[in-house]
């Protein structure tokens, strides 16, 4: 079998079940992995004909799900056989096959989220809602499975190149005076959970590898806010939080 031949028969088509609904309206601010900011709130809303509450009975009997999804603003034209891992300080290559990188030869992800609940709405609409995701909002779902934790928790596997977590408090986060007034507006708008999701999205520093420049201002798009702040060392100050107009 030549390699075309065998190319093409190992080319398959997917459907998306469904569409994450995220806190995440940018890819800069997301957590490289999930769990990591457990304040991230967001839903994967099932799409026809996979909304059906026959598809999730017995789901809610579970705490935890696999998530499949399509990195669909990762998608590029050919495909490389190395990465630069930001764990590794953005300069170190390892094989492709080696990292979690979205940039691969098919475009998946896979994370394990916490099910919050599964909701029924009108007009056929089924969603479950989850927290700790680390899913940019509108990013195609490809499948749900439920996490067995006898089998899918291995507590002696061995991580390789970053065999513990990332420090979640890498940087100190500083709130300025306009951003807690800004943060009080908000939270009269119902959105109470709002501050502490920034402060610890921005706390995790999500800045690359090498961008480390003191003083620089960054902004992270959050649940239809932009969060400005600004780097110092090991320390950052929030400025001041903007809601983000929407497109006419």
């Amino acid at each position: 079998m030549t390699e075309e031949l065998a190319q093409q028969h190992l080319e398959f088509t997917f459907p998306a079940v469904g569409i994450m609904r995220s806190c995440y309206k940018a890819k800069f601010g997301i957590p490289r992995q999930p769990g990591l900011v457990e304040e991230a709130k967001g839903a994967i809303e099932l799409i026809p004909p996979y909304n059906q509450p026959n598809a999730v009975r017995g789901l809610e009997d579970f705490s935890h799900i696999w998530v499949m999804f399509v990195f669909h603003l990762a998608i590029r034209e050919g495909w490389k056989a190395t990465v630069r891992p930001p764990r590794l300080g953005g300069d170190k290559r390892i094989g492709v096959f080696a990292s979690r990188s979205p940039f691969r030869p098919s475009p998946i992800g896979l994370s394990v989220l916490k099910m919050e609940r599964i909701v029924q709405g009108d007009h056929g609409k089924l969603v479950i809602e989850v927290t700790g995701q680390d899913i940019l909002d509108g990013t195609p779902i490809l499948d749900i499975k439920p996490y067995l934790p006898y089998t899918d928790s291995i507590p002696d596997a061995i991580g390789g190149f970053a065999p513990t977590a990332p420090n979640a408090e890498a940087l100190k986060v500083i709130v300025s005076p306009k951003a807690e007034r800004d943060f009080e507006v908000i939270g009269r708008r119902g959105n109470l959970s709002f501050r502490n999701l920034a402060i610890k999205v921005i706390s995790a520093d999500p800045r690359p590898a090498y961008q480390r420049e003191d003083g620089r201002v960054y902004g992270v798009f959050l649940d239809g806010y932009e969060v400005i702040w600004r780097a110092d060392g090991d320390s950052a100050e929030i400025i001041g939080v903007e809601k983000v107009k929407k497109e006419s």
